[in-house]
């Protein structure tokens, strides 16, 4: 039987497994792991079959000490790899020994809670034997591979990012089929004794591989979710290892808990734990972006590039950029750069900061007046709002009253895309400091707030913008004059009568007020001569309820001949104002705007709805003339 060959190319490879936990020796810090089998897995090129014969695995990387890694991070070395074997059940297993160092103690710490569940194995295939041919993909067993290290992972890791830092991301693999088989291309060396093969037609390894990654890591995370969110981890860890779908797992789940309610998937949140959220850095990420033909820039933001795939798999979205996922956007954590050799021994101090949707809520007006806030939202959504109640009614002895209802309608937010940018140096985002790190983020997060509070408060609801409080239809409007007029006492009583008068005065009550208003108002009295100002010199309260300033309210409304200089003043319950966010943040770099100057662009994308849940609430006068 006559063989022919072709060569294909191929990268580190990664294979996911659950730990067995009757393994682990306390005393000794070792776990016994289960690294590989035969179960076939789907290649760009088909599918693979990794044989287990001795002599078809190079264990000689294993058997000299391989790396225990976290997620396939070669900076994030934990342990060592001390035996390997190949048993008789065609399964590759080995014992790894945890460090003496802090973070290898905590992650072994993980492990024994049972909080690190899955080993994943890299491994370089040098050949493989076309095993059979079929319609829907040929299968192709690996006759020669090498195992390089073992990680305990989270998610699994990318296939294209962070993998072997310091070897090849791709090798030539050898496929060997038969002469029954189909026709190989020819090598130089066989081109006399082997008849031509048609042209190959082109594949974009890149992308095939990307492509099965993220349908890869978009099962296993979907499972692992809904089976800790359903108490069926167990059912979760066989349907991941026997390969079943998603779709699968949650129609199990459903047959198991006796319902066939709908089970959310969720948003961009990937389930981080806390040690992985700390390592993860926007500096870092930036710096890849804005290089990407700088290796070492992507190299050192490898694991920033594996979270935000997972997060855009999660959510279910295709990013301009890269996204940030909903753990690390919440999360309130302690700045470092990372481990010691990423970075951490060039950093003095620890800054307790924040979380990235803290600081934007902090730096909105509307959200410090009382505005309600809704984040990793998923679809639609739509918040019921009550009409009108139901009628009471005085009956005679005997009497019935009349049926009545409630009526209700529903409030809908639907995503639109805010975006913002900040300029920053590049020689800034070389630095490892956590006071630079907390710096981007928080300057990021303030344009975001910007953009969103102008939307909030003045929003048209038109051009791919939601509606904002000033536009929103059945809002109080409370008139100075024909062609506007300073505000006075009565008028301030007027806008807060307006919302009295519908039942509405309860909740975060407050004034919104730009810079021109306060400063009028403290110069305009009560009454004439009485030196009692409308608002005092702190400018705290205004007719007994709070005041807060900011000039994204406007300043350059219309009314009558008065063009330009009319500014608003706005009164309401802010709980009743509802900002919806959706899913992660999506940051993309622009290198060309800045290149002279030496600044890269950072834009942050982040899908936002704003509605006013009853327009009651609220009250505005729009005429005053405040210059």
């Amino acid at each position: 039987m006559t063989q022919t060959t072709r060569t294909i190319k191929t990268g580190i490879e990664y294979r996911s497994t659950p730990i067995q936990r009757d393994g682990i020796d306390e005393e000794k810090r070792t776990v016994q792991v289960a690294f590989s089998s035969e179960q076939p897995v789907d290649r760009w090129f088909g599918r693979e079959i990794l044989d287990h014969a001795k002599s078809s695995v190079r264990v000689g990387r294993m058997q000299d000490g391989a790396p225990v890694l976290m997620d396939h991070d070669t900076r994030d070395h934990v342990g060592v790899v001390e035996s390997v074997a190949i048993g008789a059940d065609r399964v590759g297993r080995a014992q790894v020994r945890f460090g003496n160092s802090e973070r290898a103690k905590e992650v072994f710490a993980d492990v024994v809670d049972g909080i690190r569940k899955h080993i994943s194995v890299g491994y370089r295939i040098h050949r493989l034997l076309l095993e059979e041919e079929a319609d829907e993909g040929d299968t192709y067993r690996a006759t020669d591979w090498e195992p390089y290290e073992v990680s305990f992972v989270s998610v699994p890791a990318d296939h294209t990012v962070g993998v072997a830092r310091t070897t090849e991301t791709t090798f030539n693999t050898e496929i060997v089929m038969t002469d029954t088989q189909k026709p190989a291309v020819a090598t130089d060396e066989k081109r006399n004794t082997a008849p031509a093969a048609p042209a190959a037609p082109v594949i974009d390894t890149a992308r095939e591989l990307e492509s099965l990654r993220k349908q890869e890591l978009d099962r296993i995370t979907g499972i692992e979710k809904l089976g800790d969110a359903h108490g069926q981890t167990d059912l979760a860890r066989s349907f991941i290892n026997n390969g079943k779908s998603l779709d699968e797992f949650r129609a199990a789940v459903l047959e198991r808990i006796g319902t066939a309610k709908p089970v959310a998937v969720g948003d961009a949140d990937i389930g981080l734990s806390d040690q992985e959220i700390r390592q993860y850095s926007f500096v870092r990420l930036i710096n890849a972006l804005a290089n990407p033909a700088n290796r070492a820039a992507q190299q050192a933001a490898a694991y920033e590039f594996e979270v935000s795939n997972a997060a855009a798999e999660r959510a279910g979205k295709e990013p301009e950029g890269v996204m940030i996922p909903s753990d690390i956007l919440r999360a309130k954590r302690d700045l470092t750069v990372g481990t010691a050799t990423a970075g951490g021994h060039t950093v003095s101090t620890d800054l307790l900061a924040d979380s990235f949707i803290d600081s934007l809520e902090n730096a909105m007006r509307v959200r410090q007046a009382g505005a309600t806030m809704l984040t990793g939202l998923v679809g639609n959504v739509a918040i019921p709002r009550q009409t009108s109640g139901a009628t009471a009614y005085w009956v005679a002895e005997s009497g019935s009253p009349t049926e009545s209802a409630a009526a209700f309608d529903q409030v809908t937010l639907s995503p639109k895309t805010v975006g913002a940018f900040s300029d920053i140096s590049r020689k800034l985002l070389l630095q490892s400091s956590i006071d630079i790190e907390a710096f981007v983020r928080n300057d990021l997060a303030l344009r975001l707030a910007l953009a969103i509070d102008l939307a909030a408060i003045n929003g048209s609801g038109a051009s791919n913008q939601p509606t904002g409080i000033l536009n929103t239809s059945g809002i109080g409007d409370v008139a100075g004059g024909t062609n506007g007029l300073a505000p006075t006492w009565t008028h301030i009583v007027n806008i807060k009568k307006e919302v009295a008068k519908d039942n509405a005065l309860m909740g975060s009550l407050g004034w919104l007020l730009n810079s021109d208003t306060v400063g009028k108002l403290q110069t305009v009295e009560k009454a004439s001569g009485t030196a009692q100002f409308l608002l005092g010199e702190e400018a705290a309260r205004l007719a007994g309820y709070p005041v807060y300033e900011t000039n994204q309210v406007p300043n350059n409304l219309d009314k009558g001949t008065s063009t330009g200089v009319c500014s608003a003043l706005i009164f309401g319950n802010w709980s009743d104002l509802i900002i919806g966010m959706w899913g992660g943040l999506d940051i993309n770099v622009d290198t060309s705007t800045g290149s002279t100057s030496g600044t890269v662009r950072v834009v942050a994308l982040q899908d936002v709805d704003i509605a006013v849940r009853h327009a009651q609430s609220f009250s505005a006068m729009l005429d005053a003339l405040t210059a």
